[in-house]
């Protein structure tokens, strides 16, 4: 929290507020009726706006309810900390591309053009906030940090990727001859390269991200081929290795569930 988003806990809770009804991202327990959503919405819209123009550190949560015409303590009743933005722009965008990549994909069996469709979608999703990704790079690349894609905190946004990509396989004309425990891993390892092609963009500087573009276009058929080797007898010793290495080491690093935090004092 900034230095300037210091308020009682009275001023945390909205006043007459119903009893929760749902669990959204942001830390709190939120009844869902439309005035609440658009609230919230009306928060985030401001926050990223204002990142964008002073600056994650710079921005404090004080600032951004006055510019959004709200209470700090209304701001703080749907976002409890100001990482918590962050992880509803997180939540957001990872369903506005996983929406924008189906549509892309809707009639295309090629498990190559598939996933390519799928990354290309990612990166026209987040161009508009590439200015100011590396002020969030610095707070996700913590280990610690709930802004981790690691992290449990991050599980809805990662769990809406990771059913995309299981989309991307099982829509294709490959996923039937592949071996079926395979199948289930795919999906959480193709969300990994998702996150190398990230970081690439993170600090890819070339207009447009051209760069990061060419290499999901050299890298993905590439990825494609040796997912398709996958299948042939002579490659199974590999392909148990690699599972084996994936089960072991990969996923476990992985969080698994949400983390509730307490409701409001």
């Amino acid at each position: 929290m900034g230095s300037g988003d210091v308020e009682s806990a009275g001023d945390r809770n909205e006043p007459g507020s119903a009893v929760p009804a749902g669990e959204l991202a942001g830390g709190r327990a939120q009844p869902k009726t439309d005035k609440s959503e658009a609230t919230r919405a009306l928060i985030l819209e401001t926050a990223m706006r204002m990142f964008q123009e002073r600056g994650y550190e710079k921005t404090t949560m004080r600032a951004i309810a006055a510019e959004a015409g709200v209470s700090v303590g209304n701001a703080y009743y749907y976002f409890s900390a100001k990482e918590f933005l962050i992880q509803g722009f997180y939540d957001r965008m990872t369903y506005d591309h996983a929406a924008d990549a189906r549509a892309r994909m809707a009639g295309v069996k090629d498990f190559s053009q598939r996933l390519e469709i799928a990354l290309v979608s990612w990166l026209d999703t987040a161009a508009p906030y590439h200015e100011f990704s590396a002020q969030f790079f610095r707070t996700a690349a913590d280990p610690t940090s709930s802004l981790s894609p690691f992290s449990n905190e991050s599980h809805p946004a990662r769990a809406t990727a990771v059913e995309l990509f299981r989309d991307v396989l099982q829509g294709s004309e490959l996923a039937p001859k592949l071996d079926a425990e395979l199948v289930e891993l795919l999906p959480d390892v193709l969300w990994l390269h998702l996150m190398v092609v990230v970081l690439y963009w993170v600090f890819d500087r070339t207009e447009d991200t051209e760069r990061t573009r060419e290499f999901v276009r050299r890298s993905t058929p590439m990825a494609a081929r040796v997912i398709n080797l996958s299948r042939y007898r002579i490659f199974r010793p590999i392909v148990r290795d690699a599972k084996g290495l994936i089960q072991d080491f990969i996923l476990p690093t992985i969080g698994k569930t949400a983390v509730k935090q307490p409701p409001a004092s």
